[in-house]
């Protein structure tokens, strides 16, 4: 996951603010090693699993 985020963060941060309104700047803050908080943080504030979050970055890149 980390080679993935590195990669393509601007992207995925710009597609995740587009969609989720409620997910302000310090939500979708990566620090590079720290995949798990940004994933932790996406979960409590969508309401949704590790599983759900990590499939929905990994879509968001692919579409």
């Amino acid at each position: 996951m980390k080679r993935f985020l590195q990669g393509n963060w601007d992207q995925i941060r710009r597609k995740l603010k587009l969609k989720y309104k409620e997910l302000k700047d310090e939500d979708l803050k990566y620090i590079d090693g720290h995949e798990d908080e940004l994933i932790g943080r996406l979960q409590v504030k969508l309401d949704k699993t590790k599983r759900e979050v990590t499939a929905e970055l990994k879509e968001i890149i692919t579409d």
